[in-house]
């Protein structure tokens, strides 16, 4: 399959062209437009520095359904503890940040570079990308973030500082999806961590079908700080 060139044109070849890996097409730009776009059509950017941006679309896609979130008996009882505070929409910029900098500090590369810290920032103050925050006392411990459209999450990154924190994120996540009728996690690519938790891969063609449904649903944009708040608050974590 030919790898395409994007132009200024803010469009996408359809994914099914993608290569075995999963790479699509190279170019365009960050913009919050062509990034929505990209992900409305099961598109993603991923690329390393002093690369080009790269847009991917896998076969097959990893996936986790809220509800199916898998809640080993340790961690209920780590969450009942209450020993970590969750938040949501609070410090994503330093949720990014984290999940940039834990890869760096152990000598591996990011595919969070500069620009797309840039890029994914933007759609946080646009109401499109969402983090999850986990905390010991005032320190940061773990959290995730991603992109929200119609009835999907797109998870981009998790970290922790402290062992359990990026799980307790994940957990704290579906459940609050789960409340507000959400489809599915897009997860992109395989990883065991993700697969112990309830994770399942799927066709692209299928992941496609799904997403196409979902994109349907209207997107709850803005901050999602106070519902969470209101969730949290109610959750039995059982």
């Amino acid at each position: 399959m030919p790898i395409f060139r994007l132009s200024e044109k803010i469009s996408f070849p359809p994914p099914h062209f993608a290569e075995a890996e999963g790479l699509l097409a190279v170019g365009g730009d960050l913009s919050e437009k062509r990034v929505l776009l990209a992900y409305q059509m099961g598109i993603f950017p991923w690329f390393g520095e002093d690369e080009p941006i790269l847009w991917w679309s896998p076969d097959p896609r990893l996936l986790l359904y809220p509800s199916d979130i898998y809640v080993p008996r340790r961690l209920k009882r780590i969450i009942r503890q209450q020993s970590f505070k969750i938040t949501c929409d609070t410090a994503f910029h330093e949720v990014i940040s984290a999940c940039a900098s834990v890869r760096t500090n152990n000598f591996q590369e990011t595919w969070i570079v500069e620009d797309m810290h840039e890029a994914y920032c933007r759609l946080f103050d646009s109401g499109y990308a969402h983090s999850i925050e986990v905390w010991q006392k005032d320190r940061l411990a773990g959290g995730l973030y991603g992109v929200s459209l119609g009835g999907s999450f797109f998870g981009e990154s998790m970290f922790s500082h402290v062992s359990n924190a990026s799980k307790i994120a994940l957990v704290a996540l579906c459940r609050f999806l789960d409340t507000l009728s959400f489809d599915l996690i897009d997860c992109q690519v395989k990883t065991d961590h993700l697969k112990r938790m309830g994770a399942v891969e799927v066709p692209r063609s299928l992941f496609l079908k799904k997403l196409h449904h979902s994109m349907a649903k209207q997107t709850l944009k803005g901050s999602w700080k106070s519902a969470f708040q209101t969730f949290y608050d109610r959750c039995t974590w059982q």
